[in-house]
């Protein structure tokens, strides 16, 4: 999609390099180039967009959206000017230049780095991480939208709307959330018009024991209730108003533990652990 030729404050600004220092904390460059290693994306000779360069670059993309490509990486590269070399002349690549770079990262390195390193980071004293003993854990989805092109909407497919079509192709995504932080981590993404539940199995087996996991009404089903509770998370889920959920045992406060099967007509074997409800 194309952005709107913006730029940033003149000259160079101690907040970018303070950006990019934190960036670089979390994304150690030594970690990057074993990515790159991984998946055969390191640069083979010298250029001057290298591919380490590049993955820092598609990250800081996020931080300045509404900034034009070349002011943002102009960002970049006085940043690292000033952090690893202050004597180095800053070299701004050009469009052609920035499209060949990211033609030659792909998208590979970029996964495989967030799958590496992004991960729930509350610490005790997080506000709205916690709930007594548990590390609050959200799961949801939701759409984005992609560039309006003949490939992306191939790839992607595009939805209806009332006249037509909609505006841009978009791709389905499905993630946990750490609550206090809001880091979104373990996503996974496919076709718009792939199932949030078929992505969500996906997407489940990242949780862990000490984890308590919220769900809309959306997502509670026989089989991924059942891969959820193998990842030793507990489940606090919505359900449907029209779920049947029998009683198989009422509890003092009202409410009552009930079991979820694979079908109606398939009620012996129960998923594991039961479903708590009230009247």
């Amino acid at each position: 999609m194309a952005r709107t030729l913006a730029a940033l404050p003149a000259g160079s600004r101690i907040t970018d390099y303070i950006s990019l220092g934190v960036i670089a904390e979390f994304f150690p460059v030594e970690k990057i180039h074993a990515v790159l290693d991984e998946t055969k994306r390191a640069s083979v000779r010298e250029r001057d967009l290298p591919a380490h360069v590049v993955v820092y670059y598609v990250i800081v993309l996020a931080l300045y959206m509404r900034s034009s490509y070349r002011e943002v990486l102009r960002c970049l590269l006085e940043g690292v000017q000033w952090l690893l070399d202050p004597s180095a002349a800053v070299k701004v690549a050009g469009k052609s230049g920035i499209s060949q770079a990211r033609g030659r990262l792909g998208s590979e390195p970029l996964q495989k780095l967030y799958e590496a390193i992004v991960a729930p980071i509350a610490e005790k004293r997080t506000k709205g991480a916690w709930y007594r003993e548990w590390r609050l854990i959200s799961l949801d989805g939701s759409t984005l939208d992609t560039a309006d092109t003949v490939e992306n909407e191939k790839a992607f497919g595009r939805p209806g709307a009332s006249r037509g079509s909609s505006a841009f192709p978009k791709i389905r995504f499905v993630a946990l959330l750490e609550n206090g932080t809001h880091v979104l981590w373990a996503a996974r993404m496919s076709k718009y018009h792939t199932d949030e539940i078929t992505l969500a199995q996906d997407v489940v087996p990242a949780l862990r024991k000490g984890m308590l996991c919220l769900a809309d009404r959306f997502f509670p089903g026989y089989k991924l209730w059942q891969i959820a509770t193998r990842s030793g998370a507990d489940l606090l889920w919505r359900t449907r108003q029209n779920a049947r959920l029998d009683v198989d045992q009422r509890l003092p406060d009202g409410s009552y533990l009930s079991r979820i099967y694979a079908s109606t007509s398939e009620s012996t074997e129960p998923a594991e652990g039961d479903c708590g409800s009230r009247d």
